[in-house]
């Protein structure tokens, strides 16, 4: 059997390991006769791999004691439904930082519920970069709350466009709204989470669909802030509630169990087989720059992303003669590279490169657009 080289932004590659002890463990979970996909989720053996999953995961980020971390189904994009449901119960207006689609969708989501009388009918968009096409981030100086802001939402890493913040943003509050803590900052960080190391602390609610960097998809981890579990909206249906999944070890119902077991075997993979989030910043880093500087160095490629704002996780770039696309791709497939097909809505090309995508991946990449320019550039 051939691994080939997959840059799919989602489901994404997992690291070659996990899958191999998953293969081990499919059919005879440590001798206990049945797969973990055949137990049920109250018994004994599969709350201790939950629970050694959160633990594992709670080492990983260095997740305060005051934060829970919930298992939840729906993806990322059920999340946006959550945000304000989960945090506009004591009034107060959602403010929405806007780079680029995911960002979009999860602002539209929450106009989607308004009513006449709801908060969420005035919307705030503290802070856009649509009008130059979203190449970069807003400035820390151009973002701007309303009085009466509940909360602070941005995609921190927009998967589409290739485009990360290179800072966490603040919640400077207008003077007339005191405390500032009212305010928590709510990120998105569905393609960036453990890429690197991270200061969970300076966030309210922390929310990832695991197929980017967690594992497969079927389950998205949300890391909320104590204090913020008594916010929801009233109407909020039970299953889209944060709290009832914190006060039921995220087992409210049948949770995606086997996508929980193998994310805990990425989150051992993480720990001991890299070494934590700083090797693995460390190994991105040098997959993202070698890939970038291949492109700059090239008139045949290009990427819109102002550098600042680059992506370590998903890398878009063009080809300066659009005709070739589909030889690309095709000639790409053929010498085992996949999944490089940009999304619709931009077109190009689009390389993610996720924890599970190797160096060695990246290299055949780059060898192979060398090759491709000098054949057809």
């Amino acid at each position: 059997m051939t691994r080939l080289h997959n840059f799919c932004a989602g489901p994404a590659a997992m690291p070659t390991a996990v899958l191999e002890r998953a293969r081990e463990e499919l059919l005879d979970y440590q001798g206990r006769g049945l797969s973990v996909m055949e137990m049920s989720h109250r018994s004994p053996t599969f709350e201790a791999i939950a629970a050694k999953a959160e633990q594992d995961l709670r080492e990983l980020l260095a997740i305060p004691d005051n934060y829970r971390v919930l298992f939840m189904q729906g993806g990322a994009t059920m999340q946006f439904a959550c945000v304000p449901l989960n945090l506009l119960g004591n009034g107060g207006t959602p403010n929405y930082l806007d780079t680029g689609i995911w960002s979009t969708k999860a602002i539209k989501e929450a106009q989607h519920l308004a009513t006449v009388d709801s908060p969420l009918a005035n919307a705030h968009i503290a802070g856009s970069t649509r009008d130059s096409g979203y190449v970069h981030v807003p400035r820390p100086d151009e973002v701007s709350l309303s009085d009466d802001a509940a909360y602070l939402h941005y995609c921190h890493n927009e998967t589409i466009g290739g485009l990360a913040y290179d800072y966490v943003p603040e919640v400077r509050v207008p003077e007339v709204r005191v405390p500032e803590a009212d305010v928590p900052l709510v990120c998105d960080m569905s393609s960036s989470i453990l890429s690197t190391p991270l200061d969970v602390s300076r966030y309210g609610v922390i929310y990832a669909g695991a197929q980017k960097n967690i594992g497969p998809a079927g389950i998205t981890v949300v890391i909320v802030r104590d204090d913020l579990l008594d916010r929801a909206m009233p109407q909020t249906p039970s299953l889209l509630g944060w709290k009832v999944y914190a006060d039921n070890d995220s087992m409210i119902n049948t949770p995606p169990t086997y996508a929980w077991y193998l994310a805990g075997l990425v989150f051992e993979w993480l720990k001991h087989d890299i070494g934590g989030l700083a090797e693995m910043e460390a190994i991105n880093r040098r997959k993202c720059e070698a890939l970038y500087a291949a492109i700059d160095s090239s008139d045949f490629y290009a990427n819109p992303i102002e550098p600042a704002n680059r992506s370590i996780m998903n890398v878009p770039f063009t080809l300066a003669d659009e005709s070739l696309n589909a030889t690309f791709l095709d000639e790409a497939e053929s010498a085992g590279l996949l999944n490089l097909k940009g999304h619709r809505s931009v077109g190009g090309m689009r390389a993610s490169l996720y924890n599970a995508v190797s160096e060695a991946d990246v290299q055949a990449l780059i060898t192979f657009m060398q090759d491709f320019e000098r054949r057809r550039g």
